[in-house]
This record gives structure tokens, C-alpha cells and sequence, in this order.
């Protein structure tokens, strides 16, 4: 997939995929105010810097059955719902497959937790 922005990325998923896509966007850009998403490396990435990539709070990357939710920091997250899985240096995600997977209120607080260690 080979887009420009964010709104054509996920226009261009599986009706399930965009579906989930399209509810986590909001709940990302609530808990994130003034940081804007943008694609990186041909995925949504959500960053502090002036540049897509500087900074990254969060990511969203489509795959064929499920769409991984990342925070780069999120193993330094606290995460009582033991949902986040670990992943390469201190990233962490959680895979999405349908849309009753999203709970705004947990992934809010990982945003919000996510944002104040790229702030300090």
C-alpha cells in the first residue's frame, strides 16, 4: 500500500480493518492534542517532532487479519490489563481484529502515559 495520508491508508483496508482503524483514530488524536499523525515508513505514526518519525508516540500498521496498535515507549508503560505484548528495544503493541478489541479509556491512559515520557 502505497499512500500519502492517513485517511487513505485506512480507506484503502478491508472493511474490518478500516472499520477498527477508523474508531482508533479519534481516541489516538483526543489523547494526543497538537500532535499531529502522519505516515512513516508507510504506516500511520503519530510524533512530537516537527518531522513524521521525530519523537514517535504512537503507530498503526495494518496487517492482513489484524491491525497492531504500537507505542514505542510502551514497555515502560503501566498496564494493569496486561494486554500490551513487548516487542523490539522498549516497543510494545497490542494486535486489533476487531473493533470490540479497542477500549478507549485503556488506550487513552497508555496514549497520555506515552506522551508525558516523550515530554519530560
Amino acid at each position: 500500500m502505497n499512500t500519502t495520508n492517513i485517511t487513505d491508508y485506512l480507506a484503502g483496508l478491508d472493511d474490518t480493518l478500516q472499520e477498527i482503524g477508523e474508531k482508533l483514530r479519534p481516541v489516538i488524536d483526543a489523547a494526543l492534542p497538537g500532535v499531529s499523525g502522519a505516515m512513516w515508513h508507510g504506516h500511520p505514526t503519530w510524533s512530537l517532532g516537527d518531522k513524521p518519525g521525530q519523537n514517535p508516540i504512537c503507530l498503526l500498521k495494518a496487517y492482513q487479519s489484524s491491525i497492531t496498535f504500537g507505542l514505542w515507549r510502551g514497555q515502560e508503560l503501566a498496564d494493569s490489563s496486561g494486554r500490551l505484548i513487548s516487542g523490539a528495544r522498549t516497543m510494545a503493541s497490542v494486535k486489533l481484529r476487531a473493533v470490540d478489541d479497542i477500549d478507549p479509556a485503556l488506550f487513552t491512559d497508555w496514549l497520555r502515559q506515552a506522551y508525558t515520557l516523550e515530554t519530560r
